[in-house]
């Protein structure tokens, strides 16, 4: 049988590609994530990896946290794959959607390793993709937002209907992605169909760094 991993940043895009995959008979048997060595933090959302390790607990998968600095992160990238392909895993699902650049590295870098590369959400439409990920019971909120596009107070927001239709009408005068493919905002998952508990989110707190605003997620537990 051909296993997968799944590339994992904790967010929408990420967690929807793994359920598509799935859905598409594909079996998924891991969580592939990046951590900032020099904060110990998700690379692309700024999570605490423990809060990354608790969403894998919640879909009973085993997860590989590897640390990298942006650096160093082809060279980490490819050697978590060689370990990954030690445990017999021989794809990885990504959560890429329409940055050719993004989808050109991923080809290549898989490619070196003998890893087949899968994007289930590649050329969907974002608008489209976001109201699947809802309609399919998936449950996230913004952790994560550039501050040139946002205001604090979206923070903490709900991925729901009201939030999609905000964000068409800022990219209608804005240059950015209905999904935040761009790195816009990122999102949290804490439940949906492919957990078998929900994750509860207590305390948690603004912090505004290198131009972004971040919900620092102080306190949570597995429903």
């Amino acid at each position: 049988m051909t296993e997968y991993a799944a590339s994992w940043s904790g967010g929408k895009d990420s967690c929807f590609a793994c359920w598509k995959a799935v859905s598409q008979g594909l079996t998924v048997s891991h969580l592939l994530n990046f951590i900032n060595t020099d904060s110990t933090r998700a690379m692309s959302h700024g999570l605490d990896r423990k809060l990354i390790a608790l969403q894998a607990q919640a879909m009973g998968l085993p997860i590989l946290q590897q640390e990298v600095t942006w650096e160093t992160y082809e060279v980490g990238f490819k050697a978590a794959l060689r370990e990954l392909k030690l445990k017999g895993i021989t794809g990885l699902v990504t959560g890429d959607i329409h940055l050719q650049e993004h989808k050109d590295w991923i080809d290549r870098v898989c490619g070196e390793s003998g890893i087949k590369a899968v994007l289930p959400l590649w050329g969907m439409d974002s608008t489209r993709l976001l109201a699947d990920f809802i309609k399919a019971g998936f449950k996230a909120i913004v952790v994560s937002i550039k501050a040139e596009f946002f205001g604090k107070e979206w923070l903490g927001r709900q991925v729901d209907s009201k939030l999609i239709s905000e964000l068409n009408q800022l990219a209608a005068g804005l240059n950015i992605d209905v999904c935040g493919e761009g790195g816009e905002f990122h999102t949290f998952v804490y439940d949906g169909p492919t957990f078998k508990k929900p994750i509860k989110i207590g305390k948690s707190v603004p912090i505004a760094r290198d131009n972004h605003y971040t919900l620092d997620i102080l306190e949570y537990s597995l429903g």
